[in-house]
């Protein structure tokens, strides 16, 4: 099960007097979408590879759409602190599991918790919704993530391929 409290609140890299706790996770809206292309664009090379396995430039409208789309099969949470987003999570339906899911957090932002609290909201929501398994595609170097699931998920079926693992799992409401 995920664990179900919050890290200490601290202080993002680079943001003095910013607390995690602060930080509000609330479901996408349409209007959200230009802070979403901010947020994309801050991205670090690296974070945007290890969440889209490319980089990005200005990402399109399409994509932006997709990102905030939540409907009856998919869903969208972001990580807000005020007007600025530092996080983003998303489902959809998936081939191998009920629901696939994808989360990038902002590189000042990461290593505080952020990640686990969207994973968690994302978790409730798809288990209200009566999933009941969840996949990831995570890249092989992406350690932290890895370490995660294997805490959170140590049960979860996971195979390699070209340098991603494919991670199937329960869903944990």
């Amino acid at each position: 099960m995920l664990p179900n409290r919050d890290p200490v609140p601290a202080t993002p890299a680079g943001l003095p007097g910013v607390r995690a706790d602060a930080v509000e996770i609330r479901p996408a809206r349409t209007d959200d979408e230009e802070r979403i292309r901010r947020f994309l664009g801050g991205l670090s090379a690296r974070s945007q590879v290890q969440r889209f396995f490319t980089g990005l430039g200005r990402p399109g409208a399409s994509m932006v759409r997709a990102l905030l789309a939540v409907d009856e099969r998919r869903d969208a949470l972001l990580a807000v602190h005020g007007e600025l987003i530092v996080g983003h999570a998303m489902s959809c339906p998936g081939q191998e599991a009920d629901i696939e899911i994808a989360v990038v957090v902002g590189d000042e932002w990461q290593g505080m918790g952020l990640g686990s609290r969207l994973v968690r909201a994302l978790m409730r929501r798809a288990a209200a919704r009566g999933a009941e398994t969840v996949g990831m595609d995570v890249l092989g170097d992406n350690r932290r993530v890895l370490a995660m699931i294997r805490k959170v998920w140590p049960d979860a079926v996971t195979r390699i391929s070209a340098g991603t693992v494919e991670v199937t799992a329960a869903v944990i409401p």
